[in-house]
C-alpha cells in the first residue's frame, strides 16, 4: 500500500495530515493563518484560508515542478541585408508562436505569480527532430509557414529558430496564495473542492477544481495540471439556485447543495468539457429535513441532513450519476469525505472526533460500522492513552493489587528523595511501603476504597503527559504553592490522581513547576504512606512510580485535544485490504520502544554478556554429551523414491497438432550421495497404442507458464527443445492445478542442479512479455573463448512478482520497474507468487500489484454516401480488431490477458497515440495498413481510433515499491567482481520523460535515499550508467545525448552533449557497458558506438550490427545479450529470443556471431549484474562448423508463427 495521507482541520484553524503508515497527526507548521476547510489530491492540498482566499500546498518531490516557455525567431532575405528582421506585410510577427498568429516577444513572458521562479535565461533549441541543426540554431523554408529543413537551400528565403526559458515552482510544500484574476474579481469563498483527476480519457496530471462563493455562486479553475499546479483563471458557472457547498470525485461526479437542502448534479463532463454542461435536480433523503452535506467518490454519494442523519445513495456510477436512491446509515455526523477506493470518513456530531467507515469493499460501497480514529497529535500525548499503551508493552494490566517490587537503583532512590523532600509536590511511592503499611495498625479499615495501582513500565511518559498538561484547578484544601494558570482553559468535571514524575534534570519546587490534580482523600493517604518510606528505600524502574487509573470516559477539554472541524480524503489511497495503525495506538512502537528501555535498566551490559557466556557454554556441553554416544554409527542417508501421477493435457508434437488427455507423472528419487533427481513420464495414445514420453529433471531448462482464457498450461523447455523452438505443453484443469505442479517441477528441478535460496549477485535477469520474471545462475565459462557454454543450456527460475522490466548490478542491487511505471527494489527473497513452501522464503516477501492497459481498435472506412461507416471491403481488417487487424477484437468478447487480471475500468477512448489524434480519437489513413495521422485530408478512405481498459494484478514477490515518482526506465552503474564502490550511481527516467539520480543507494539500502533532478530540454525514454560512470540517454525525438563530468563527487555531471544519430533512423534504447555502447533504434536495427574512449567518450560514428532486435544489454565485461525477433525454428519463426553475442574480446568488441538461448515470449533481458571474469583457454580458433555462419536474427522468410509458447 502506497503511504499516503489524510488531512483535517480543527475548530482552530489548524492543519493536521495523517499518514497511513503513521500514529499521530502531523501539524502543517508552514501554515502563517488560520483554515476553514481543505481540500486534498495525492499531489497537492487546496485550503480556504479564514481571509476568504484559496492557498495551494504542493507536496515537496524530488521531482520538480517545470514549465518551459517558448518562442519562434522569424526572419526573412532579402538581396541587400540577407537574412534580417525586415518581414512583408503579410508575414508573421518577428517573434511568435509556432503557428505564426500570436505575438511573442521575449520581454512578454512574466511569471504568473511569486510562487514561480526562472531557471535561467533564453536560450536557443539546437535540436531540430532528433538531429543537431548548426550553431546558431535556424531551420530554412522556402517560405511562411512550410515544411522547415536544417541545412540551407538555394531557394530558402525565410528562416526561423526556437527559443526556449523554463520557469520553476518553487513554493512546495508551504501555504501559497492563488493570485485573483485581473479582470473581475470572485466573491470570498466558503467552500472547495478538487478532483476529477480519473476523468475518462482526461491527461495525466490534471485536476479539476470547484469553489462556492458566499454569495452562493460556483467557480471552475482552468487550466490545473502537473506543469501549472496554480492553474490559469476562475470561470463562474451558471447555476439554478444559490449553492451552499460542493463535492468532486476523482472521476466525472459533481453533487452540490442548494440553501433549500436540495441537490444538484452536473452532467456533461468529459475530457472535451471538464466542467460539464447542465445541472439536474435531486430531492433531499428526508422530505421535511434539508441536505447540508454532500461528499462524492468515484461511485459513491454520501450526505448528510440538517439533523445530522447519514444517507448514502445507491445507483451511482458514471452513466447515471444522479443514482436511484436513499438509504438511511447508522450514525449521526457533521459532514463526510470520500477517500480514493470510495472509502469514507466522518466528523461525530456527538465528539467532534474523525471516524473511519470499515468494511467498505467494491461489491458493499456502504460499509459496515463506524471506527473512532484515536491517535494523538503532533506536540501531545494524551494521559489515558499513554498509560494503556505502556502497560499492555510489558505484559501488564490494571489491577487492584500491589506488585512485588524488583532491585532498585540509586538515581532512582535519588529522585525519589527529590520528590519527597520538594513542598507540595506529589511523592512518587514504590510499592514496597505500600506493601508494608497494608500490614500497620494505623491503616485505614478494610472498607474503605483501596486505589487500583497498575504495575508501571515506564516513567518517561508520565514526565511528558506532566510537562503537557497545563495547570488545572486544586481543591481548596490543599494549597499549593503558587503557580502560573491559563484562564482560557476549562476545568474537568472529574478529576482523579494521576502519575507525576520529574525528570532528574527538574529541581523540586523550582519556578513553573506543572501542577496536577490531585483528589484530597487519596492525596492524603498517599502522604501517610509516602512518609514510612525510609530515605535509603531502592526502587526498581520498573515499580518506582504509583499509577491511579484515570477517569477514560472523561472527555478532553477544548484547548488540550481541539475539535475537528473539516477532514479531506482526496490523497488517502486506503482499501478493505490496508492495515492501519490508527486504531490501536495502544500498542504502538514508541510505547514498546519505552518499555524495553525501562526494563533493561536494571541488567547491566556486563551481566548480559556473562549471561550469554553461560548459556553459550552450557548447550556446548550439552550437545558434546548427546553426541559422543553416537559416533560410531554411519551417518543416515535418505534413499527413497516417490512418484506423483496426474491426468493433464498435452499439446501434440505430430500433426495434427491438437489438445489431447494424457496421464502426467513425475518420479522423483534420492542417490546414494544425498542427490535428487527425476524423470517427467507423459503417457498417451497414437492410433490406439500406448506410447510415453520422458524428460529428465536435470534437462529441463525452464518452466513457463502460459495463461489464457482457454487453457491453464504451462511449457517444459529443453536444450533440444530450446533449438527447435517447440516446447512440451501441458495444460491442467485449474489455475490451481497448474500452480501446484509448477512449484513442485520448480522445486525438483533447482534439487537436481543444487540451486537453492535466493539469486547470486551475478544473475541474469529477464522478463517475459507476460510479465514473469526469471533468473539464470551463469557459469564461469558462459563467456569463455572459443568454446562459452551454449545458451540454450541455461537453466532459469521463476521468480515471484510481475515487472515490465529489471535492471542489476554485481553488488546485488535489482530494480525493476511495472507495467503502471511503479518502481520496485528487490528485497533478497525468493519465491512468492505460486512458489509457496520449500520453493519460497518466509521473509521479504510482499504483496506486488501492476495495472496495465489493453488495446483494441476501432476501424472505418469511407464511403461517397455515408461518409465514414463500419461496413469495409471483403479485403478489409475486422471492424473490431487488435493492432495488426488480423484478430477480431470487440468489446464484450476481449478478455483481460489472463485470469489473474481484473478489469478496474470501463473502455475508453485513447488520445495518447504516439502518432497523435483529432477531437474524437481518430486516425486517418490512404488505405489498411499504412501511417496513420491525427488530420484528415482527402487522401485518407480508412481510420481508427484506440480504445483501452484498464486491468490490475494482484501478487507476491520479493519486492518492495519506491513510491512516489513512476518510472518508464532505469539504469544501475555494472561494478566489476572487485568493485569498492560503496554508494552506486543510479540514474532513471521518469515517466513524464524527466531525467533522474537516484542517492544513496547501496547494498544495504538499495531502494537508496532520495531523487536528483537532472535538467533537460526535453524529455527523454532511455538511459544507461557504464562501468566508468558514463551515461548515454535517448530523447524521446529519438536523438542521443552524453552526459560530461559524471563522477562520485559530481553524480549528476554537468551538461548534455548532443549525440548525431544513425542516418534516417530514430534511437529508441541504449546501453552502455564497460567500454562498449550499444543503441536500438526504431526500426529494430542495432548499431554499434566506434570510437569510443577514455579521450573521446562521445565516439566518432554509428555501426550497423544486425536487425530485427527488440532490446539490448551490455555487461560489466562488454558481454552483449539481446531480444531477438523472427529467429527461425523447427516449426515456426520464433519472437521474442534471449540471444548472446559470442566473440566479444577487447580487440574484438563487436563479436561476430550470435547463440540462441530461450525463446520466444521474452521482452527483456539484463547482463549488468555478470562480472564474473572468464577462464582463459589457449586453443585453436573457432571453426565455421561449429557455429554457423552469420547466426543472427536477421531477415529471413516471413512464415506463419504457430509454436511459440508464449506470443508477444
Amino acid at each position: 500500500m502506497p503511504v499516503s495521507l489524510l488531512w483535517a482541520v480543527d475548530v482552530h484553524g489548524r492543519v493536521y495530515s495523517l499518514s497511513t503508515v503513521g500514529q499521530q497527526w502531523e501539524q502543517c507548521h508552514n501554515a502563517q493563518m488560520e483554515f476553514k476547510r481543505v481540500t486534498a489530491a495525492q499531489q497537492c492540498c487546496w485550503g480556504i484560508a479564514c481571509d476568504n482566499s484559496i492557498y495551494l500546498n504542493v507536496h515537496a518531490s524530488d521531482l520538480p515542478v517545470r514549465y518551459q516557455e517558448e518562442t519562434y525567431e522569424n526572419q526573412r532575405w532579402n538581396p541587400v541585408d540577407g537574412f534580417s528582421e525586415r518581414l512583408l506585410p503579410s508575414d508573421r510577427w518577428q517573434w511568435s508562436d509556432v503557428s505564426g498568429l500570436e505575438h511573442q516577444p521575449l520581454d512578454s513572458f512574466q511569471l504568473p505569480s511569486s510562487s514561480w521562479e526562472w531557471e535561467g535565461d533564453w536560450f536557443v533549441d539546437e535540436n531540430f527532430e532528433g538531429e543537431p541543426t548548426e550553431r546558431q540554431g535556424w531551420t530554412y523554408s522556402i517560405d511562411f509557414p512550410a515544411n522547415y529543413t536544417k541545412d540551407k537551400k538555394w531557394n530558402s528565403c525565410v528562416r526561423r529558430r526556437h527559443w526556449l526559458r523554463y520557469r520553476r515552482y518553487k513554493a512546495m510544500d508551504m501555504w501559497a496564495k492563488i493570485p485573483s484574476q485581473q479582470t473581475t474579481l470572485p466573491d470570498p469563498f466558503n467552500d472547495i473542492s478538487c478532483g476529477g483527476w480519473d476523468i475518462i480519457e482526461e491527461p495525466r496530471g490534471r485536476l479539476s477544481l470547484w469553489a462556492v462563493s458566499l454569495q452562493g455562486k460556483v467557480w471552475f479553475r482552468e487550466g490545473i495540471y502537473h506543469h501549472n499546479p496554480e492553474g490559469s483563471s476562475w470561470e463562474e458557472v451558471q447555476l439554478p439556485g444559490e449553492v451552499v457547498q460542493i463535492s468532486c470525485g476523482p472521476g466525472d461526479l459533481v453533487w452540490a447543495v442548494l440553501w433549500e437542502g436540495q441537490f444538484i448534479v452536473r452532467e456533461g463532463i468529459g475530457r472535451d468539457c471538464p466542467k460539464g454542461s447542465s445541472w439536474t435536480l435531486v430531492d433531499s433523503p428526508s422530505p421535511d429535513v434539508g441536505a447540508i452535506h454532500v461528499a462524492v467518490g468515484a461511485n459513491v454519494v454520501w450526505a448528510v441532513t440538517k439533523d445530522n442523519k447519514v444517507w448514502f445513495r445507491r445507483g451511482v456510477n458514471s452513466h447515471n450519476p444522479c443514482g436511484s436512491g436513499w438509504i438511511h446509515m447508522v450514525g449521526e455526523m457533521l459532514m463526510v469525505n470520500i477517500g480514493l477506493n470510495d472509502q469514507v470518513w466522518g466528523i461525530s456530531a456527538e465528539d467532534r472526533a474523525v471516524y473511519f467507515r470499515q468494511g467498505v469493499t467494491p461489491t458493499e460501497l456502504s460499509g459496515k460500522t463506524w471506527k473512532t480514529i484515536s491517535v494523538p497529535r503532533e506536540g501531545e500525548r494524551s494521559h489515558s492513552s499513554a498509560s494503556a499503551s505502556s502497560l499492555p508493552s510489558a505484559g501488564c494490566f490494571f489491577s487492584g493489587e500491589v506488585r512485588a517490587p524488583s532491585v532498585a537503583s540509586e538515581a532512582e532512590s535519588d529522585l525519589d528523595r527529590a520528590l519527597t523532600e520538594g513542598p507540595g509536590l506529589v511523592s512518587s511511592v514504590s510499592p514496597e511501603s505500600l506493601v508494608e503499611s497494608s500490614t500497620n495498625p494505623s491503616d485505614p479499615p478494610p472498607d474503605t476504597p483501596k486505589p487500583r495501582i497498575p504495575k508501571v513500565t515506564s516513567d518517561s511518559f508520565i514526565s511528558e503527559l506532566v510537562s503537557d498538561r497545563e495547570p488545572l484547578k486544586i481543591s481548596k484544601e490543599v494549597q499549593p504553592p503558587p503557580a502560573p494558570v491559563s484562564e482560557e482553559e476549562p476545568v474537568p468535571s472529574e478529576v482523579t490522581l494521576t502519575e507525576v514524575a520529574l525528570s532528574p534534570s527538574q529541581p523540586s519546587g523550582a519556578p513553573g513547576s506543572q501542577w496536577s490534580n490531585v483528589d484530597l482523600e487519596e492525596r492524603q493517604s498517599l502522604q501517610t504512606q509516602g512518609s514510612l518510606v525510609p530515605e535509603s528505600a531502592d526502587t526498581c524502574s520498573l515499580s518506582s512510580v504509583v499509577t491511579y487509573t484515570l477517569a477514560m470516559e472523561d472527555p478532553y477539554t477544548s484547548e488540550e485535544h481541539p475539535l475537528w472541524a473539516w477532514v479531506s480524503a482526496g490523497a488517502c489511497n486506503v482499501d478493505c485490504h490496508s492495515q492501519l495503525n490508527w486504531f490501536n495506538c495502544s500498542l504502538n512502537t514508541s510505547s514498546l520502544a519505552q518499555s524495553v528501555q525501562s526494563m533493561s535498566l536494571s541488567v547491566t551490559p556486563a551481566q548480559t554478556a556473562a549471561w550469554r557466556k553461560q548459556i553459550f557454554e552450557q548447550l556446548n556441553e550439552r550437545t558434546k554429551r548427546e553426541l559422543d554416544n553416537f559416533r560410531h554409527y554411519d551417518q543416515a542417508v535418505e534413499q527413497s523414491v516417490w512418484v506423483k501421477k496426474g491426468t493433464m493435457q498435452w499439446w501434440r508434437d505430430m500433426k495434427p497438432h491438437k489438445w489431447i488427455d494424457v496421464q502426467f507423472a513425475l518420479e522423483q528419487f534420492s542417490g546414494p550421495d544425498g542427490n535428487k533427481d527425476g524423470i517427467l513420464f507423459i503417457y498417451y495414445s497414437f492410433y490406439e497404442e500406448k506410447k510415453y514420453l520422458h524428460v529428465f529433471i536435470n534437462e529441463v531448462t525452464i518452466l513457463v507458464p502460459v495463461l489464457n482464457d482457454s487453457k491453464h498450461s504451462f511449457a517444459v523447455y529443453t536444450p533440444e527443445r530450446t533449438k527447435q523452438r517447440w516446447p512440451i505443453r501441458l495444460a491442467a484443469a485449474t489455475e490451481l492445478e497448474m500452480h501446484d505442479w509448477l512449484a513442485l517441477l520448480s522445486v525438483s528441478c533447482c534439487d537436481s542442479r543444487r540451486i537453492h535460496g535466493p539469486p547470486s549477485k551475478q544473475a541474469i535477469w529477464s522478463i517475459t512479455c507476460k510479465g514473469d520474471i526469471f533468473v539464470s545462475e551463469p557459469s564461469p565459462a558462459l563467456e569463455a573463448m572459443p568454446y562459452p557454454t551454449p545458451c540454450d543450456q541455461m537453466f532459469w527460475r521463476q521468480i515471484g512478482g510481475h515487472l515490465r522490466t529489471v535492471e542489476c548490478n554485481s553488488v546485488g542491487i535489482v530494480w525493476g520497474i511495472g507495467y503502471d511505471h511503479t518502481a520496485w527494489a528487490y528485497t533478497g527473497g525468493y519465491g512468492g507468487g505460486f512458489l509457496q513452501g520449500l520453493a519460497s522464503s518466509t521473509d521479504n516477501i510482499y504483496t506486488q500489484t501492476d495495472v496495465k492497459n489493453v488495446f483494441i481498435y476501432e476501424n472505418q472506412r469511407w464511403n461517397p454516401v455515408t461518409g465514414y461507416t463500419s461496413r469495409g471491403l471483403p479485403t478489409d481488417r475486422y471492424m473490431w480488431s487488435d493492432a495488426s487487424g488480423l484478430h477480431e477484437c470487440t468489446k464484450t468478447n476481449t478478455k483481460p490477458p489472463s485470469p489473474q487480471w481484473t478489469w478496474v475500468s470501463d473502455w475508453a477512448i485513447d488520445y495518447s497515440v504516439s502518432e497523435g489524434t483529432d477531437k474524437e480519437g481518430w486516425q486517418y489513413a490512404s488505405d489498411f495498413p499504412t501511417s496513420y495521422h491525427g488530420y484528415k485530408t482527402m487522401k485518407d478512405f480508412v481510420r481508427r481510433r484506440r480504445w483501452a481498459r484498464k486491468c490490475k494484478l494482484t501478487t507476491t514477490g520479493p519486492w518492495q515499491e519506491i513510491p512516489p515518482i513512476t518510472l518508464s526506465d532505469v539504469s544501475i552503474l555494472p561494478c566489476s567482481a572487485q568493485s569498492s564502490v560503496e554508494v552506486v550511481p543510479l540514474w532513471a527516467i521518469s515517466n513524464k520523460g524527466d531525467v533522474l539520480c537516484r542517492l544513496g543507494v547501496t547494498a544495504l539500502t538499495p531502494a537508496g535515499s532520495s531523487w536528483l533532478h537532472v535538467g533537460t530540454d526535453q524529455p527523454f525514454k532511455s538511459v544507461s550508467i557504464g562501468a566508468v560512470s558514463q551515461v548515454w540517454a535517448i530523447a524521446r525525438d529519438g536523438s542521443a545525448f552524453y552526459r560530461g563530468a559524471v563522477s562520485s563527487e559530481n553524480p549528476a555531471g554537468d551538461s548534455w552533449y548532443h549525440i548525431p544519430s544513425p542516418a534516417k533512423q530514430k534511437l529508441k534504447q541504449v546501453s552502455v557497458g564497460r567500454t562498449s555502447v550499444y543503441a536500438v533504434d526504431g526500426n529494430g536495427n542495432l548499431w554499434y558506438r566506434q570510437g569510443v574512449a577514455p579521450s573521446y567518450p562521445q565516439g566518432s560514428f554509428w555501426e550497423h550490427i544486425s536487425n530485427n532486435v527488440r532490446k539490448v544489454s551490455v555487461g560489466p565485461l562488454d558481454q552483449v545479450w539481446i531480444i531477438a525477433d523472427k529467429v527461425q525454428g523447427s516449426h515456426s519463426l520464433s519472437c521474442g529470443t534471449v540471444c548472446h553475442r559470442l566473440g566479444v574480446q577487447p580487440t574484438e568488441p563487436k563479436g561476430h556471431t550470435w547463440d540462441y538461448g530461450i525463446g520466444g515470449g521474452w521482452d527483456h533481458v539484463t547482463v549488468r549484474g555478470n562480472a564474473m571474469d572468464p577462464p582463459r583457454f589457449h586453443l585453436p580458433p573457432v571453426t565455421s562448423t561449429q557455429f554457423s555462419a552469420n547466426r543472427s536474427p536477421g531477415p529471413v522468410r516471413s512464415t506463419e508463427v504457430n509454436g511459440n509458447a508464449m506470443s508477444c
